[in-house]
């Protein structure tokens, strides 16, 4: 009998000693780990290292050091490291995320994912701290090229800058939910690409919408992406927050989240 009673103590001993280590981590724990798997792997990811990182300090130096296309009246590095800036935070809450989200969608990691302790709350919030951290590293590497290259920001401006990049990102990253999640991926690889280099050409983000044609100046000035170029230039270049891009953005980021929520598939 006491061999009976020693064997269930242990064996008792045991299966708590499996459940306490078989237990989930805590939430916060489990979105910071996802968190940073999101951020390496795009990190690792060439294409997306182009579109986020190179391209973006490309276009830059090639805005500064020449005399095309017109840019409007200041200096030329202090209109184009706004809309340098406004297209990095493009290239990754947009074009970034959607194409990501759509192939993780066709290859069933979504809805792995989703009933996994991490729950589908967890990975939108361990997207969004990724593509957050993302973009202050692009922040960091455009801002410190910009300065090597002569820019004076209005540092008094920095914060508002700031709000119009984090309601910016919401904006994209609603948008390319919205688009992963209702197209199949290949579909999404080449509408994100083709939506990212028709905002860079006449979306309001390089090229300010003063210098742009009349009529395609007053479109611009309802899309996000020129709402977002137009507010960072008025943020570093005056100090000020612009209300009418930032309500811009607002609106557009409303109604993608809500289009997102109704439409998003987990799998194809």
């Amino acid at each position: 009998m006491k061999f009976f009673s020693t064997n269930t103590a242990s064996t008792n001993t045991a299966s708590t000693n499996t459940a306490s280590t078989n237990r989930a981590a805590p939430a916060r724990d489990r979105i910071l780990a996802q968190a940073r798997f999101e951020t390496v792997t795009l990190l690792r990811n060439g294409e997306q290292l182009l579109v986020a990182l190179v391209l973006p300090a490309m276009a830059l130096v090639g805005l500064v050091l020449s005399h095309s296309p017109s840019l409007g009246p200041g200096r030329r590095v202090d209109l184009a490291v706004p809309g340098v800036l406004a297209l990095a935070v493009i290239s990754t809450a947009f074009t970034g995320q959607a194409i990501s989200t759509a192939f993780d969608r066709r290859y069933g990691v979504l809805r792995l994912l989703g009933v996994s302790p991490l729950g589908r709350n967890g990975l939108l919030v361990a997207k969004a701290l990724a593509v957050l951290t993302i973009e202050l590293l692009q922040g960091v590497v455009i801002g410190g090229l910009g300065l090597a290259l002569g820019w004076h920001p209005q540092w008094m401006g920095l914060f508002a800058g700031g709000l119009l990049a984090l309601v910016g990102t919401w904006m994209f990253v609603a948008l390319a939910v919205l688009l992963a999640g209702t197209l199949r991926a290949e579909g999404v690889l080449a509408l994100a690409n083709l939506i990212w280099v028709t905002l860079l050409g006449l979306g309001g983000v390089i090229i300010p919408r003063t210098q742009m044609p009349s009529g395609l100046s007053h479109v611009a000035a309802l899309l996000p992406s020129g709402a977002l170029g137009d507010g960072l230039r008025e943020a570093f270049m005056h100090g000020r927050l612009a209300g009418i891009p930032l309500l811009v953005l607002v609106v557009w980021g409303a109604v993608a989240t809500a289009l997102a929520s109704r439409t998003f598939r987990w799998s194809d």
